[in-house]
């Protein structure tokens, strides 16, 4: 296998002498990804992964992170169509205003297909790299595709992870096009979420004060695309990340996740660590909901870290508009003179198209502020 030039010197990701492209194309055209790295026995990081400081300079790759005592709100769903629902109600909106993080448990998805669906994925990334190679790709249109580092070949550096794409947005999945190591648990797991989607949307809306099919009528939560992330270990953790600081453009993120840790997210300008909790589904609000609850609900900075010891995988389900084209802008129900609109109204495909050019895949930096009305005259 092909390998990248690795050093022994803790330097960042630029210099005179380095090309950049050179050695991400090098990588790429490997079709291994960071998990071939491992298997080939590097023992450095290669200068590709080497993040700038200002990406470095407070993790603790080593440990659980910082004691801070401030944890994820867990929300228990059980009784939601029912006696409790007004609790869970109140409970979501809680969350969504102040964390823009919560985990769920009691969610209807039965730990079998939660379980088949991790270990799915970590069956498809720890495959010999030649068992994996023919699904490699960059190829957008396709609704499959294994691929690493969404972003290589923009990004001031790459991150240290490798991920299978499943796109449900565009119709049905056709189960020919994906791999059947996975197939079967994908499409369970998909199944079960689904329900959960509609139910989170019902529940969402009441949580804004709206009808319960509000969120579902708007179809701002119809489609999802789900990417399996496997973050292999790290022979020097220090040095690069799993994933970059970020909030996701979604309306909602649905995220599975094995139990080895590493994710964090930003909460009273500090790091939290995500403490895995057997059984649950962690969902976070993203740019799109914060925009069209016109602030109300928060979509808040998120990242993971690379680690010496133990992979972790995990399943991000992104909900996303039926319709990409279609304009989304502040819920005039939501509006009134005391809360005028935030944001101008924009399309998913426009506003993703700027998330990816100039905003959080590459520079951690939120890109909500562009779409704010004073913005935009």
């Amino acid at each position: 296998m092909q390998t990248l030039p690795s050093h022994g010197e803790p330097i960042t990701g630029s210099g005179p002498h380095y090309d950049r492209a050179k050695e991400a194309k090098e990588f790429d055209e490997t079709k291994a990804g960071v998990k071939g790295l491992v298997d080939s026995g590097v023992a450095k990081v290669p200068r590709l992964f080497i993040h700038p400081l200002e990406n470095l300079h407070d993790l603790s790759p080593d440990t659980d992170g910082p004691a801070t005592g401030l944890e994820v709100p867990i929300i228990d769903m059980m009784g939601y169509r029912d006696s409790r629902r007004r609790d869970v109600v109140n409970d979501l909106c809680r969350a969504s205003e102040t964390w823009g993080f919560f985990q769920i448990i009691n969610h209807g998805v039965p730990v079998d297909a939660m379980d088949g669906m991790l270990e799915a994925v970590k069956k498809f990334h720890e495959q010999p790299e030649g068992m994996k190679r023919e699904w490699y790709s960059r190829d957008d249109a396709k609704k499959f595709r294994y691929y690493s580092n969404g972003d290589l070949f923009r990004s001031k550096a790459a991150t240290w992870k490798d991920t299978i794409w499943f796109d449900f947005s565009r119709g049905v999945l056709d189960p020919e096009a994906v791999p059947l190591l996975c197939r079967e648990p994908v499409f369970e797991y998909e199944r079960h979420i689904e329900k959960l989607k509609i139910s989170l949307s019902e529940l969402l809306s009441e949580a804004l004060g709206l009808d319960s099919d509000y969120l579902g009528d708007i179809e701002c939560m119809k489609s999802k695309r789900m990417a399996g992330h496997y973050y292999p270990i790290c022979p020097e953790p220090e040095l690069t990340i799993g994933t970059i600081n970020h909030s996701d453009a979604s309306f909602l993120t649905l995220l599975l996740q094995n139990h080895h840790g590493g994710l964090q997210v930003r909460h009273q300008n500090q790091w939290i660590d995500v403490s895995p909790v057997p059984g649950a589904i962690l969902a976070n609000i993203g740019n799109f909901m914060q925009l069209v609850s016109n602030d109300k609900f928060k979509s808040v900075e998120h990242r993971v870290l690379a680690r010496r010891a133990r992979p972790r995988v995990s399943v991000a389900c992104f909900l996303l508009p039926g319709e990409m084209q279609k304009s989304y802008g502040p819920i005039k129900e939501l509006l009134d003179e005391n809360n005028p609109p935030v944001y101008r109204e924009i399309s998913f495909t426009d506003y993703f198209g700027y998330y990816l050019s100039s905003g959080n895949g590459l520079s951690g930096e939120s890109v909500l502020p562009h779409f704010r009305v004073s913005e935009s005259k």
